[in-house]
């Protein structure tokens, strides 16, 4: 007790009073710092090809995913939308939303992936319908991706095979397959192959047909007539999105029993479609754009297969071909088309 009843005297409470504020501030800091975390709006690349309208599904299911997470556009997100008109333009917009600085790079397929790879190996890569990640060496490994780039699968290099299998399945008698497929999609290489090592177990002859630019569709179904191929497979593709509607018309004037890679062909007249769940997988994505966001690695992040795959028959479309789908097919159906 100091002589005139005081504890502390004036420099020992000044001192007291700076040590409590200064821990009422270090309390407070990690407070502020997930505030601030939690404030900061985060920027997603879009890398796209083609129309914006041939996309909207796919687009939506993605926000859906984001929205369930707690992400509101325009409030803690950004979607940076870039639209190339051509496969050429992808390297450019790449190296655009690398130059925008965006958190993460949403890259749907292996189309996208490969030119946000070549433009960044720090920007974490997000893909949802990959075709082969592991095959085209975008990924070490599902279980370790390595590197900047990692999300979902859709397997296309097994799926095309197995589509071929169903489609001989419905054409028991058929010798010649047409088999649509575009270039420059990265993976559709490791899919042909693998649809010409079916063929060949099959014992049926597959006309290979590139589809590059709209004038090749025309080319590919009179080439299919003048060489009497029985029906023909498409291996889906980001090029092909816009054209559904198309390939189902040429389908039917030409009179071809079809398989498509998605559900949107079937609904617009074609046969069939077996394929992966491509809005499941989209709404997925937001998952690992969500962790990615909160500082997981995407070398850490295991990519994931498809988990949700769906046969679809049009008996619409086959009864206009005369033709009776098998029993045991038409069993296997997931969905049938009246």
């Amino acid at each position: 007790m100091l002589p005139n009843g005081s504890d502390l005297t004036e420099l020992d409470q000044l001192k007291r009073r700076s040590f409590i504020t200064l821990l009422g501030g270090v309390a407070a800091w990690p407070l502020a710092v997930r505030a601030q975390q939690v404030a900061k709006v985060a920027r997603i690349g879009f890398l796209a090809l083609g129309n914006a309208s041939a996309w909207t599904e796919r687009v939506e299911a993605l926000r859906s995913g984001l929205r369930d997470l707690g992400y509101v556009e325009g409030n803690n997100i950004v979607i940076e939308f870039r639209w190339a008109k051509s496969v050429d333009e992808l390297p450019e917009l790449a190296t655009d939303l690398v130059r925008t600085n965006v958190d993460v790079i949403f890259a749907d397929s292996s189309i996208f992936v490969e030119p946000a790879r070549q433009a960044t190996k720090t920007i974490p890569i997000v893909f949802a319908a990959h075709a082969d990640p592991v095959g085209l060496g975008h990924v070490a490994s599902l279980a370790r991706p390595g590197g900047n780039i990692t999300g979902l699968s859709m397997v296309l290099t097994e799926l095309a095979a197995k589509e071929l299998e169903m489609l001989n399945e419905a054409l028991p008698q058929a010798k010649r397959i047409g088999v649509l497929w575009n270039p420059a999609t990265p993976s559709h290489r490791l899919a042909v192959q693998a649809v010409a090592a079916a063929g060949e177990k099959l014992a049926v002859q597959l006309l290979m047909l590139p589809l590059v630019k709209a004038e090749d569709f025309d080319v590919a179904f009179a080439t299919m007539s003048r060489e009497r191929a029985n029906g023909f497979l498409e291996v889906p593709s980001v090029f092909t999105l816009p054209y559904r509607n198309l390939l189902a018309e040429l389908a039917l004037r030409h009179r071809f029993p079809s398989m498509f890679g998605r559900k949107d062909n079937v609904e617009a007249g074609g046969l069939m479609s077996y394929s992966a769940d491509t809005i499941d997988l989209h709404r997925r994505a937001a998952v690992y754009i969500d962790k990615i966001l909160r500082g997981v690695k995407p070398a850490d992040l295991p990519v994931e297969q498809a988990s949700k795959y769906a046969l679809v028959i049009n008996l619409k479309t086959a009864k206009a071909l005369g033709l009776e789908i098998p029993p045991m097919l038409l069993a296997r159906a997931d969905e049938v088309m009246e």
